[in-house]
């Protein structure tokens, strides 16, 4: 009871409401789609409200675990043996049996009362992995000059991430690539690695990215112009001009936003979401919300997201020890870039990656894992506080 006295409130109240708005939010966008399609309105609310309590109870186990549990390297290999084995398993599933294949991509795993998405352990495992591997060899890290010096260091562990990162791209899945190809690079600059070195990197990565994008989208070779990816790309481009084919998802949802306004046509009152917007309590949520919420329910929202992102940042700031910082940041960034990939695909902004709405969007995987990284969070903070009492 004393460490639940010391919990973080600037986390725990933002992750709370966000557990409830979702709840109803998923209600709200499915319970149309539902019943049309001869199931039960309730469905998805009653699944969300299980996958809630349940993430409400993961958290709460990881914050009252000691902290050796969490960087114990036992745990730590069998999380990433079965991070690898789902991931390699998807792999051969999408090539030996593309019919298993939804929406382009080979992404999920049935297991019966959930469909377990091995993307969102990876998330997870990448942030605990890199943040032990990188403090460990903290000092020996700070002390290197060269490229060369700091790639023997990180040899071996970079292949472990550049293995994870690469079966989450052939899936395809684009979006869960960047995902953890960013946590990776945020997790990496924010070691102690020098400076010098790590502005070099991103440096590299951005000219990359860039001419990637440039080739593509000028040059287009033929097999990429079939692929699923390539067209929402065009879809961003010119929704308007595609929208009887890979544009409509993005027209529908700006017809959602636009009939929204400033205050939303009153919750459960969706056009947009009995028919025309596909799969409208995931990808989709924050455009049925801000059509029935308005502008001022998407701010809330979005507002509460930010809350719990900077307060992670600044306690990554004001940590003296780099675990828990590399931890804070690594959380915070799976979070930001999730939140940007949806809202940013939403308006248009960049292409439609099939990435969910963090603690909104229905989905078992995400909100579970979600809840233990937060429950990480909270440990760490939670186990320092009592650390500095102890001090003085």
């Amino acid at each position: 009871m004393k460490k639940l006295k010391k919990i973080d409130l600037w986390i725990i109240i933002p992750y709370i409401l966000l557990l409830g708005i979702g709840i109803v939010m998923v209600y709200s966008a499915s319970f149309y789609n539902a019943l049309i399609a001869g199931g039960k309105t309730d469905q998805y609310l009653i699944k969300q409200a299980i996958y809630a309590i349940m993430g409400l109870c993961l958290c709460y186990i990881t914050f009252m675990l000691k902290e050796r549990v969490l960087k114990n390297r036992k745990i730590l290999s069998m999380v990433m043996i079965v991070t690898l084995v789902s991931l390699f398993y998807l792999l051969g599933r999408a090539y030996l049996k593309p019919s298993s294949r939804v929406n382009g991509a080979s992404a999920w795993i049935n297991l019966g009362i959930i469909n377990f998405q091995p993307l969102e352990l990876a998330k997870l495992f990448l942030i605990m992995f890199l943040a032990l591997v990188l403090t460990n060899k903290q000092n020996r890290l700070i002390q290197k000059q060269g490229w060369k010096e700091v790639f023997k260091e990180v040899f071996q562990p970079l292949v472990i991430v550049g293995s994870i990162i690469v079966m989450v791209f052939l899936q395809p899945d684009i979006g869960g690539a960047l995902i953890l190809s960013l946590i990776t690079l945020v997790l990496i600059s924010s070691s102690t690695i020098p400076g010098r070195l790590i502005a070099e990197l991103s440096g590299v990565l951005l000219v990359v990215f860039t001419s990637m994008i440039i080739i593509i989208t000028k040059f287009p070779p033929s097999f990429v112009k079939s692929n699923y990816a390539y067209q929402r790309f065009l879809a961003m481009q010119h929704p308007f001009q595609l929208e009887q084919k890979a544009g409509a998802q993005l027209v529908n949802s700006f017809y959602a936003i636009s009939n929204g306004g400033v205050f939303g046509v009153g919750l459960g009152n969706s056009i947009q979401k009995r028919g025309y917007l596909p799969e409208p309590h995931t990808d989709f949520i924050m455009s049925i919300i801000s059509e029935e919420l308005g502008l001022v329910g998407v701010v809330f929202i979005l507002g509460l997201l930010l809350i719990m992102i900077l307060r992670m940042i600044s306690l990554g700031f004001r940590s003296k020890k780099t675990y828990n910082s590399l931890v804070y940041y690594g959380v915070a960034t799976m979070i930001l870039v999730q939140i940007v990939l949806n809202v940013g695909g939403l308006l248009g902004l960049i292409p439609l990656t099939g990435v969910t709405l963090p603690f909104i969007s229905y989905g078992g995987s995400s909100l579970l894992v979600l809840s233990v990284a937060l429950g990480i969070v909270l440990n760490l903070e939670t186990t320092a506080k009592f650390e500095k009492m102890k001090k003085g």
